[in-house]
């Protein structure tokens, strides 16, 4: 019988088991000939202050049968329904941006262009965010279930909502639920490489033993220990438009009966902003800042006089925001922060692993020998697109009205990338259309404009002119998308009101384990 192929994960935690459950489903799906290791050290410390992921971390644990109130009572998670934006657009404004698209759930007519709903809202002066189900279940900290009379739990509509979670958490969960894969619990102390090829041959343990590989995915996080430190991948910076670089992360405890966020806080503050992100127990926070225009000590100071309290630190980290030119190269593909990191801002991590193995699992999975170099090209051009793709969007963000210190007015005057640009130059001329948006991922989720609406419009970024020009050449559509509109403006504000409190579904949750 053919040997199988080593696939070796080298590092743990949520990316790496991600990846671990993703290749080995799809090789028992293809039939493929593999073994699969995860290198992961009890002895390398995981600081978990919070994670926010996507939608898409939901259609995951559904795709792999995993229960989702176990996840919850396992992980602490909470739900995320969306994020609240304060002080972005200008100090003392908040905007929503829910995930849920309700152009799911209503028939367009023939013909109707895309978004139609998004672009009736902006002609109407309206928040897009007033027709979404998650909006009054954001405002008021709900979740998107109801309680029966049998006390069943009964969800209140059929849209994905996220996570919020501790990934120290997510990464034991996620271990504790593999099949058929070995565990390898040791630290990395060097690769051995073939050389004539180059590629990886094997990895050296800290004991001075070797473990043989046929391929490795490098999910060592900011070390980048495999791509970078052996393979000496090169890097592309994103960090003159995206100038945040470090990050205070710390808890704050949840007060007993106090309500629990169902968003992630991004809260605009002097030299970058706050994140606050509930778990079931308290909330992980920390504030990423430019270390252009602020030091940690007057980082902390402002977090401190912001809430009014003191914080203790749980470090001082340092990153380099930005992409690998190459996320596979040889016989060795990055995944989670070993690809890329860009500020936490819009949960781009978590959903980036999602998409990229599953991307790498059905295109480009094979046995080693027959993964050529026309399939590693096509996968990083593919991967780099999609990066470059949140770099900009999360760029866009920073299109604001605030100009009140030095942070504020050197983004907005300098550090705004072309591609933005371009993009809302695009957008005054046309509103923000689903085809705006090339599909290159295989029809795997992406940031389009499900996501950038509510962003666009509570930065006060569209042209309500523009909305009502494109209206008005179709009366027809136009009183179909008020009347849509309204519906879902009453509908799902009734749902809200039979809505269970976040704080109260947790708890029931945690009740039925």
């Amino acid at each position: 019988m053919e040997k199988p192929a080593h696939f070796v994960i080298v590092g743990g935690g949520t990316a790496g088991w991600i990846a671990a459950f993703i290749l080995q489903d799809e090789a028992r799906r293809r039939g493929l000939n593999i073994k699969l290791s995860v290198v992961e050290s009890s002895r390398i410390p995981t600081v978990g202050v919070g994670e926010a992921t996507t939608a898409a971390f939901r259609v995951l644990l559904k795709h792999f049968g995993i229960d989702e109130f176990e996840f919850f009572r396992k992980t602490d998670a909470s739900f995320k329904l969306g994020i609240r934006h304060e002080d972005w657009r200008r100090k003392g404004y908040t905007y929503y941006g829910p995930i849920d698209d309700p152009h799911q759930v209503v028939q367009a007519p023939a013909g109707a262009p895309s978004d139609y709903l998004n672009v009736y809202a902006v002609a109407a002066g309206r928040p897009v965010q007033d027709m979404h189900l998650f909006q009054p279940l954001l405002e008021q900290k709900k979740a998107p279930y109801a309680r029966k009379a049998d006390g069943s739990l009964i969800p209140l509509g059929p849209f994905h909502h996220a996570f919020h979670f501790d990934q120290a958490l997510v990464g034991k969960f996620f271990a504790s639920k593999s099949r058929g894969v070995d565990k390898v619990d040791a630290q990395v102390a060097g690769v051995e490489r073939d050389g004539e090829s180059g590629d990886i041959a094997a990895l050296v343990i800290d004991d001075n033993s070797r473990l043989e590989g046929d391929f490795f995915i490098d999910a060592t996080g900011f070390r980048k220990q495999i791509i970078v430190k052996a393979l000496e991948a090169p890097w592309v910076s994103y960090a003159h438009e995206l100038p945040v670089n470090r990050a205070l992360p710390f808890w704050v405890e949840v007060k007993p009966g106090e309500e629990l966020a169902n968003y992630t806080r991004a809260w605009a503050q002097n030299a970058g902003w706050m994140w606050q992100i509930p778990t079931r127990t308290r909330y992980g926070c920390g504030y990423v800042y430019s270390d252009e225009f602020s030091t940690s000590e007057q980082a902390k100071a402002e977090v401190e006089r912001v809430l009014g309290h003191e914080i203790e630190v749980r470090g001082d980290i340092r990153f380099q925001i930005g992409r690998l030119e190459k996320a596979w190269i040889g016989n060795c593909v990055a995944v989670g922060l070993s690809s890329s990191f860009l500020e936490p801002l819009e949960s781009t991590s978590i959903h980036g692993t999602i998409v990229q193995m599953m991307l790498f699992a059905q295109r480009y999975m094979d046995q080693p020998a027959r993964m050529t170099q026309d399939k590693r090209d096509d996968y990083n051009a593919r991967v780099g697109r999609q990066v470059d793709d949140f770099r900009t969007f999360v760029n866009t963000h920073y299109v604001t009205e605030r100009d009140d210190t030095p942070f504020w007015r050197e983004v907005r005057a300098n550090r705004i990338h072309p591609e933005t640009r371009e993009r809302l130059a695009h957008w005054q001329r046309e509103m923000p259309r689903h085809e705006h948006f090339p599909s290159y991922l295989g029809g795997l989720p992406h940031i389009e404009t499900q996501l950038h609406y509510p962003v666009l419009n509570g930065l006060g970024l569209l042209d309500q002119t523009l909305a009502r020009q494109e209206m008005e050449r179709d009366p027809k559509l136009r009183r179909f998308a008020q009347e849509t509109f309204e519906g879902l403006v009453r509908e799902y504000r009734s749902a809200a009101r039979q809505a269970m409190g976040h704080a109260e579904f947790l708890q029931a949750v945690q009740d039925m384990g």
